[in-house]
């Protein structure tokens, strides 16, 4: 059996914990990011784009209704007729209307497939965040442990036949030892 563990990794243990502060370093913020753009699009299909369109659906009602009334009150005067461009602003008042529903429509669509093709990948973030922000940083303290362990116990004076015990409980080189724990073996 060697006198003295052969531990040349210890440099290799220090680059993988740097190369994995690095990794955690970049990996942070592009999971925070990544978790910002999925709330701003929730955000923006709920509040921005949902009470968009809510509001242009009560305003081309309004429009539809005037329109409308332009029509029937044309109708029951008898002083004229309705003109061809009322009747053309009432049907272009109904396509804009129906137009605003079916956008609204799907807006509110978008938002229950958002949440349902969320949730799933929304667990593996928060799970990733976990990983990035428990387990990695105890990972690195580890690895700064095992190397500062292992540099500790590279740097042990070897042991050599027949010398006394230093002071970490090692026989000393040049110091001869009794016959009797010469004898033994370990």
């Amino acid at each position: 059996m060697p006198e003295r563990a052969n531990v040349t990794s210890v440099d290799a243990l220090k680059n993988f914990r740097s190369n994995l502060i690095v990794y955690v370093s970049k990996a942070r913020p592009t999971l925070e990011e990544v978790t910002g753009d999925v709330l701003r699009t929730r955000l923006w299909l709920e509040q921005d784009r949902r009470v968009y369109w809510e509001a242009q659906v009560r305003r081309r009602t309004k429009e539809l209704e005037r329109a409308q009334q332009a029509v029937f009150g044309a109708g029951l005067s008898k002083l004229r007729e309705v003109s061809m461009a009322e009747k053309i602003a009432a049907r272009k008042a109904k396509i804009a209307l129906e137009e605003a529903e079916t956008k609204l429509k799907r807006v509110k669509q978008w938002i229950r497939e958002l949440d349902q093709r969320l949730e799933p990948l929304t667990r593996q973030l928060e799970k990733l965040h976990t990983i990035l922000s428990d387990d990695l940083v105890q990972a690195m303290a580890y690895l700064a442990q095992a190397a500062d362990t292992l540099e500790a116990y590279a740097d042990k004076t070897p042991v050599s036949s027949g010398g006394a015990p230093n002071s970490a409980g090692a026989p000393e080189a040049g110091t001869a030892e009794p016959q009797a724990q010469a004898g033994q073996t370990d």
